[in-house]
């Protein structure tokens, strides 16, 4: 049999991994990122690994996807099965099963569909960490002096809000202008609500915060449903009210306010009550009161009265001690005319007792008496003044006996200065000074010359004991 000859070719031979890594560059240099919208199949949560991978399909075609452990955990939307979304990523291949996918780096809901699915997401979120929570919430104040509303300033429920404000009471509003819808939205929403609770210096502090918008779609509403706005309100220190959109549209921060507005109109009839109508309750409450107070008086008087016809009457408690009375002052000029007889009958009976003797007795008796106490005042006040004499000899023998006069009387004199110092040593006497020499018997005046003024004068030893005068006649120290 003859040999089969090869056809001649110019075709590059490769290997099936050359093929395979070659289409990979291709496919990764032709589609580098993408924006790929598709619904979630086969998703059955992470892998062990962290990774996830599912399918995106459409109506005709299916792509294989992955998300990476890192990028899966910064994910605000996690991918779940049905959902349609908008994936952001790159194309690649895996050569090991020659399959090209996308390796996503972002994920967002595409539609409706999507919206609501991430909505009951970050609602099951927020609520399993207990925001909307009753026991959170606070109650509104009665009567707020200062509302701060958090809408935008140029539509229709500002004015609503103004409006029905002024209607029931009108109040100090501070108007926080911020966008209602868009990619800024809930940005400025959750400034707006920090903002309120800052106490800044350039505005006063609100006390009752709304925070109000028109209906809308669910995309036009759903800058209320982001995560920043539902806990900027929670953390609010002041109560807050949610009026965003018609009484059928519910975002989250209605569930995570302290009161939930139908509508911005609703809100503000929310926040304050009717001025006339509390002018009539205070003007009722006073009538009330006033009546109340009238029949409270008239119950009074009623059991004061009552009270009264169980004492007895004046007349009744007063006659007796007035009759007793009137029997005594009947009674009373005899009784001082028989007291009268009575003492004077005495009287008679006394005097007939006396005799002229007995009275000149008892009047010698009496001068006696008072004679024997006037001699013992005179030997007490005797005695009394020989003890103070005697007393006051004794002292004035003290003093003659310490005093310097009588140094003076044995010989010694007394030098003073011209001051009346007195002087004990020559030392202390200055040339031309003049000196008072006192004798027993008076005084002399003198000047001292200069012989011997500065002599050193031997100062006396101090001793308990007196110095004798010396032995050739000249006077010694007395100290």
């Amino acid at each position: 049999m003859a040999e089969r000859i090869k056809p001649a070719t110019n075709l590059v031979e490769y290997t099936v991994s050359e093929l395979a890594f070659a289409l990979k560059r291709t496919v990764e240099d032709a589609y580098g990122q993408v924006r790929l919208r598709g619904e979630i199949s086969g998703y059955k949560g992470p892998h062990s690994s962290g990774h996830c991978y599912f399918t995106l399909k459409d109506e005709k075609a299916t792509i294989e996807a992955v998300i990476w452990r890192g990028t899966f955990s910064k994910l605000r939307f996690k991918p779940e099965a049905g959902l349609e979304v908008i994936a952001r990523g790159k194309i690649t291949t895996y050569p090991d099963r020659s399959k090209y996918q996308i390796v996503i780096d972002d994920l967002e809901p595409a539609g409706i569909g999507a919206l609501m699915a991430l909505l009951e997401q970050r609602k099951k979120q927020l609520a399993a960490e207990g925001l909307f929570d009753d026991a959170r919430k606070r109650p509104l104040p009665f009567l707020p002096r200062i509302i701060g509303v958090v809408t935008s300033p140029t539509g229709a429920v500002i004015r609503d809000i103004l409006h029905r404000l002024e209607d029931r009471f009108p109040s100090h509003v501070l108007v926080w202008p911020v966008r209602v819808q868009g990619e800024t939205c809930a940005g400025e929403v959750a400034g707006a609500i920090h903002g309120f609770n800052a106490n800044l210096a350039t505005m006063p502090r609100p006390d009752l915060i709304i925070v109000a918008r028109g209906g809308g779609s669910l995309e036009d509403l759903w800058g209320f449903n982001e995560e920043i706005v539902v806990r900027a309100a929670a953390a609010s220190a002041i109560p807050l009210i949610s009026a965003v959109g018609h009484e059928t549209d519910w975002t989250l921060i209605d569930l995570v306010a302290d009161h939930r507005a139908p509508t911005p109109t609703a809100a503000a009839e929310r926040a304050v009550p009717v001025r006339a109508d509390l002018m009539i309750a205070v003007t009722s409450f006073g009538l009330r009161g006033a009546s109340t107070l009238r029949r409270a008086l008239q119950a009074w008087r009623s059991r004061f009265l009552g009270s009264a016809r169980g004492l007895p009457r004046r007349d009744t408690i007063l006659g007796l001690p007035r009759q007793r009375l009137d029997n005594a002052s009947h009674k009373l000029p005899r009784a001082l005319l028989a007291n009268a007889v009575a003492h004077r009958s005495g009287l008679e009976r006394c005097g007939s007792r006396l005799r002229p003797h007995l009275v000149a007795r008892a009047a010698s008796a009496g001068r006696d008496k008072l004679i024997r106490l006037d001699r013992a005042r005179g030997r007490s006040l005797a005695a009394l003044v020989d003890r103070a004499r005697r007393r006051l000899d004794g002292q004035q023998k003290l003093l003659s006996t310490l005093g310097y006069q009588n140094v003076l009387a044995r010989g010694f004199t007394l030098v003073r200065a011209a001051d009346g110092t007195m002087l004990r040593y020559a030392s202390e006497v200055k040339p031309g000074a003049a000196l008072d020499i006192e004798f027993a018997d008076g005084h002399v005046g003198a000047h001292a010359d200069s012989r011997g003024a500065h002599s050193p004068a031997k100062k006396p030893e101090s001793s308990g004991t007196q110095t004798r005068a010396p032995s050739d006649g000249k006077q010694g120290s007395l100290l």
